[in-house]
Order: structure tokens, then sequence, then C-alpha cells
């Protein structure tokens, strides 16, 4: 039997065709039908949508239409229409009952619940520590917060609200910048020319106005404005200066040459300005504000902004700071003096700055080392500089590195109100292993770690020679770790500190290691080792510095005297051979000239030990840098300290949106990728619009995935909600993310 040609009336009369030979009828209220060849094969009434879905499964099975076509009459997915042929296949037609919309059980979002959410919010709890304690979803204390505004109903300061919900114009995409001929003639008599910005759609760089509200908290504008004041009169103003090189750091390029990787139209859009500072604008008002000579007030000041912020939990910020050294080397051609460099593994001409940070490795404080000082030395001479920026008489947890280790710096700093918290230098007894115990600490992120060691007491000899009697008194942890070999060894943290809990002072030391990651961080991306100035001046020829043929001088003692040593054992060992008769004799002959001839090399030996320590004796310990290096330079330190504070504020306005990614967005990798998604956030194009006045609202472009997106959207919210002020106006920046298409 021939198959039965298509009937075309079937189509004009409301049918759906189905290959060659179905026609579907889906009558909605009405139920629906199925016909092959003409033949009604299926049909099931109104309400029965497990009837319906069995037809499309059948029509499958039998070979009656394709896939696709039967998946697109039914109006659904063909995964979908995979799954029902699946389900009836293994489970039957009950399986095809569709499920009841809607919550499966009663809402935990209780009156109750959400009372208790708002009260952990109320204490300054995140997103995400809020939900935690609770045992609810971020989404979940967003809904309960949100029932908080809806039941008061109470008008707010209109002065911070979002802007209300206007119908959007089309915004022009990248239209010519605004004309500011007239402000760039007037140049010399204008201080500074303000932000103006136009409606723009599809701005490259808009994401870099994500960074706004975390500069602000950053205190850098604010510092320099007490600091510096302003810059003279010219077009481009001390913030937008600042603003312009912070902005430039988080996309990267944080050196003044890195403004010829951008658009100066594009990035000017960011600024309120119809181009930004290229790089010869940029080194000449960078250099009117280092011949101020003001750096180091500059940096103090951003110290004591940081460490005294206002907010819940700031009172404790300088409870735990760390220092360390950072050696910079130096690839120039100038004479520059040596120092070791860790990293590189041998001395490199180099210039060296003792940074401060505070517990969570943000930089707060930094200064440039004197030339050959060891980090007890810095120690020493920044510590009345910590006290004023701390501001107030508490004591402060001082972390540092064995290069710190002087037991006479440990009572000066206990003395002056700073606890040490370092790692014991030199070989030391083990502790009994019945002392250990276990002890645990809970971080900041909720984890509790444990370790067992020993908490004792010991005495620290305060004078090299250990024969004054006089000690310091301070308290040892000790743990047990593998050692290098594969074995075990024990490792010592000593403290002044006796209430602090013996977990806590082993996660605290431990900590130091996120300064070492803010330095390789900053290398990465910030150019920390960048030469932000080629000027130099000529070294103070008169300074004393240490001798190098001392120390040559000194190692020649060390081999005469190990010398002496084998030559001495050597003499010992031919003398007793002398005297000792040969086997089955028992006389022996010695004369003066046989011991002489033994004792020759032993006193040439001690002649030799004699002269190495005559001259090393006379060799001074110190001599003027112009007779060891005559025309050695140092570089610049002003321009390098205002270049360091910015890259402060902008590492910490990293720091801040990547916390707030964590804290205050439900984005699930957010623990590994915060960084990530917020580089790729902030140089992200998208539409800027200031028609609502008082308000610039920034609407970002979506992300590549639906998870950062809604990630971003949520930042966008929070960031909102701080009603952050454009530098230089009055407008209100307010942001929102576009969703994917």
């Amino acid at each position: 039997m021939t198959i039965q040609p298509a009937l075309p009336v079937l189509e004009e009369i409301g049918a759906t065709l189905m290959g060659d030979v179905v026609a579907f009828f889906d009558g909605k209220a009405a139920g629906g039908s199925v016909f092959i060849n003409g033949f009604k094969s299926f049909q099931w009434p109104a309400g029965r949508e497990d009837l319906r879905r069995m037809a499309a499964a059948q029509l499958v099975e039998i070979g009656a239409a394709p896939v696709s076509e039967v998946a697109a009459g039914f109006g659904v997915t063909t995964e979908s229409l995979r799954r029902w042929r699946k389900m009836l296949t293994a489970e039957g037609l009950a399986a095809l009952v569709p499920e009841k919309k809607g919550p499966k059980r009663p809402s935990i979002l209780t009156e109750a619940k959400a009372e208790e959410i708002r009260a952990y919010r109320a204490t300054g709890a995140s997103l995400r520590a809020t939900a935690a304690a609770a045992g609810v979803s971020t989404d979940t204390v967003r809904r309960a917060m949100a029932m908080a505004d809806a039941q008061d109903g109470a008008p707010t300061d209109s002065v911070g609200e979002a802007p209300p919900p206007v119908a959007q114009p089309e915004l022009p995409i990248l239209p010519a910048p605004v004309a500011r001929s007239a402000e760039r003639a007037a140049a010399g008599v204008l201080e500074c020319a303000a932000p103006v910005f136009a409606p723009a759609a599809r701005v490259p760089h808009a994401g870099l106005f994500l960074a706004f509200p975390a500069l602000e908290r950053s205190g850098l504008l604010k510092c320099a404005k007490a600091t510096y004041g302003s810059l003279p009169n010219g077009f481009y103003g001390m913030e937008t200066m600042l603003v312009d090189a912070v902005l430039r750091a988080l996309a990267g390029e944080s050196r003044a040459e890195g403004a010829t990787r951008f658009n100066p139209e594009d990035l000017g859009r960011i600024l309120g300005l119809d181009r930004a500072p290229e790089v010869k604008t940029i080194r000449r008002r960078i250099a009117q504000l280092a011949e101020t000579g003001k750096a180091p007030e500059l940096i103090a000041a951003l110290a004591t902004h940081h460490l005294n912020p206002a907010g819940p939990g700031g009172e404790n910020l300088a409870a735990v700071l760390y220092v360390d050294g950072h050696v910079r080397a130096y690839q120039g051609t100038k004479k520059i003096g040596k120092l070791y460099s860790t990293r590189l593994k041998f001395p490199v001409p180099a210039t060296e700055e003792t940074w401060v940070s505070d517990a969570n490795g943000s930089p707060v404080f930094l200064v440039m080392a004197e030339p050959g000082a060891s980090l007890a030395a810095a120690l020493r001479r920044l510590l009345p500089q910590l006290r004023k920026a701390v501001g107030d008489d508490r004591r402060v947890l001082a972390g540092f590195d064995r290069g710190g280790w002087s037991p006479a710096l440990f009572q000066h700093m206990a003395e002056a109100g700073f606890d040490p918290l370092t790692w014991r230098k030199g070989k030391t007894e083990d502790i009994d292993e019945a002392l250990f115990t276990e002890v645990s600490h809970r971080e900041d992120h909720g984890e509790t770690r444990t370790w067992a060691v020993a908490d004792t007491l010991v005495d620290l000899p305060l004078t090299a020679t250990k024969t004054s009697g006089e000690v310091f008194q301070m308290r040892q942890i000790t743990r047990t770790v593998a050692g290098s070999g594969g074995g075990r060894r024990q490792i010592h943290i000593l403290t002044t500190d006796r209430d602090l809990g013996a977990g806590e002072a082993v996660y605290r030391m431990g900590s130091r290691w996120r300064q070492e990651n803010q330095f390789r961080y900053a290398r990465m991306h910030f150019d920390l080792d960048s030469h932000d100035s080629y000027t130099s001046s000529d070294d103070d020829a008169d300074r004393m510095v240490p001798n190098p043929a001392k120390a040559t001088a000194y190692q020649r003692v060390v081999a005469a005297k190990k010398h002496f040593t084998d030559s001495a054992a050597d003499t010992d060992a031919a003398l007793l051979a002398l005297r000792t008769p040969p086997a089955g004799t028992t006389d022996i002959t010695v004369t003066n000239a046989m011991i002489n001839a033994i004792k020759a090399p032993l006193w040439d030996a001690e002649t030799a030990l004699d002269a190495a320590e005559a001259a090393y004796q006379g060799l001074p310990a110190r001599i003027r840098l112009g007779d060891l290096a005559p025309g050695q330079q140092v570089l610049d330190t002003e321009t390098r300290l205002i270049h360091h504070g910015i890259r402060m504020a902008a590492f910490n306005t990293m720091m801040t949106l990547a916390r707030e990614i964590r804290t205050n967005t439900g984005y699930k990798r957010a623990a590994d990728e915060a960084h990530a998604l917020l580089r790729t956030a902030l140089a992200s194009s998208g539409d800027i619009d200031p028609t609502v006045p008082g308000f610039l609202t920034v609407t970002l472009d979506p992300m590549p995935t639906k998870a950062k997106t809604k990630a971003l959207a949520e930042l966008c919210e929070h960031l909102t909600q701080t009603k952050t002020r454009y530098p230089g106006t009055d407008l209100i920046l307010h942001y929102r993310m576009k969703k994917n298409p």
C-alpha cells in the first residue's frame, strides 16, 4: 500500500504539520488530537498533560515524524522530548504527570527568621556571613531586607536615593567628547577643569567606574588634598591626575608610559574630560607634587587614615601589623649601590624599602630604608611613626621575619607598646615532647585550624658575648614540622604578648606571608619594581659604609685558623710517630733537628695566622663612601613615594572590591576567582547616563556567563547603596548591569 499523500487542507484549518503524514490539533482548553495519514491516532481531553506528552513521545517512537518537528509542534525543546520518552519507557504514563508548580514546602522565611536575619545584618555582618549565621541563602537575606524596607515605608533622604525608574532614551554610541577648548585656553588662570559627562553607549573601560567607592574608602584623594592642597593652575587638577593614575594601575598600566596604551578620548570619558592626560603631562604634574618634598607626609596620612577607619571592626585594624623589607633591583646605567636580593639570590644594584601591612596583608605605610641598614635598625626607626599612625597607646602586635632578630630591639619594642612576633634565630635545644598540647584558632573566614604546640618561656641574652648576664624574657611557642631531609624539626615563635592565644599566635605568624603575597601581586599587576623616575643625585661621599676589605680579611683569618689547626694535628701525629719505636725494638733516637723539622709547618701556619689577624685588626670596619665608590648616586625618592601611595590606593581598592565579591554576592567561585572576575569587570565596556539630575548612571555590558553577570549585578547593587559621589562633582554614582541575551 502506498503512503497516502499529505492533506494540505489541514494546515489551512489550523493544524500543525509534522513530517509528511502527521497533523497536530492543539485545542488548549478543548484538548487536542493527532492525525496520521488522515486517521485520528491520539486524542486527549483538556487538562491531561500526561496524555499529551505520551502522544509526542509515541510519534517519535513509531517514526511518524522527526524529533525536531515534533518538539517544535508541541512547543518544547528536543531535550524535554527526550526526557518524556525516557520517563515513559522506564516508569510508564504516571511519570508524565507534571509536578505541581510553586513551593514544595512551607517557606523558611517566616517573620521570626526575617527578624533574625535583620538582627545579624544590623551588626555590620556581610551578606555571606549573615546567610551562614542564619542558615539560609544569600537570596533569602536579600528578600528579608527588602521586606523590611517595604514594611517601613518611611521616606528616605532624596540625596542618596537611587535614580527613579525612568524610560532610558537611546544613548548615542561613542559621541564626540564635550568640547573643553575654552577651559584649555584658560588653563593658566583656571585652577582645574571640572568633570563633565555626556550620555554615551558602549564606552570602553566603563567598568573602571566600579572602583570609585573603594577608592574613596582608601583615602588617597582626601589625604592628598590635606597634604598638598592643590597643584598649580592647569587643565588637569590634582584629583584628576590621581584618579587617572589609580584607574590606569587597576587596568594594569601603573607607569606613566602606560598612558600610551589607552585611547586618550576613551579614558577621558571615564574622567569626565575630552582627553586623558598623556605621558608628558603626567610626568610634569607628578614632578610638581614631588618638588614640595611632602611625599613622606602623604604616606603617613594614608597610614593614619587606613588604621583608623570608621565602621564595625575598624577599631581593631591596627592591632596586628607586619613589617618587611623589599629590595627593588635597578637595571639602568647609573652607578647605584648593591644590595643582596633574596628573590634573585645575588647582590644587584638596588634600593630598599621598608613596608608595613595590616593583618589582611594590605599595605599601610612605607619608608625608604637607609643604605645598608638592617631590618632591625629600620624597625627601631619606624616605631615612632607607627605609633603616630595608630593614634593612641594601644599595644600593637608587630610581625616580622628573622631579619629583624635583635633581643635588644625586642626589649625596646615592648617598652614602646609593641609586641614583637617573629621566628627564633639560631640553633637551640629541642623542647620536650611531653610539653606539646593541641591548640586551635578560628580564622576570619570561619575555618578552624589546629596545631600541636609547646608554650614556654625563654631568656634571651641582650649582648652577643653572653657574659654580662643581662637577659630579656619572652614567650616561646614551638611547633614540630617536616624537615628538609625527610625527618622532623622544631621551629620556635617568639612574642612578648602573654595574653595572645597560642593558636592565634601560630596563625598570625603564618599570616605574615600575606605581605609576601602583596609584593608578588603588586609586581605582577602594579609594576612595583618599575622605575617611576629617572632622576638621581650624588650620594653622600662622607657617609660611612661597611669596609668590604674587612670581610675579605676576616675570611683570610678563618682560612689561616683552619690551616693552623690542621698543621697542629699533623704535628702531633708526626711527634707521636717519632717517639714510638718500630715493632720489635725498644730504642729510638730523637734529635732537636728532627723535632724542628716536624714543627716547621706549624710555626709557619702560626706566623701566617698572626699576620692575618694583624691585617684584620688594622683595617677600619667602616670607611667613607667617597673612598670606596666615588661617584655613586641615589635615585629620586619623592616621585617614588608618590607613585607608591598611588599603588597602595590601587591595591587596597582591588582588595576591597574582591572582598565585596566574596561577601556580598552569591558567586560560588568567588574564593578562587574574585580577582579574575574583577579584572574582567574593570576592563568591560558600558553606558554612561548623566540625564537623571544628581546622578551618574553606569550600566555595564554583560559578562561572558550568566553567573558572572549575576555576581556583578549584585556587586553593582551593593556599590550603589554606598551613595558615592564622583570626585569633583555632586553626581551620585548608580550602577546597573545589563542582562545576558
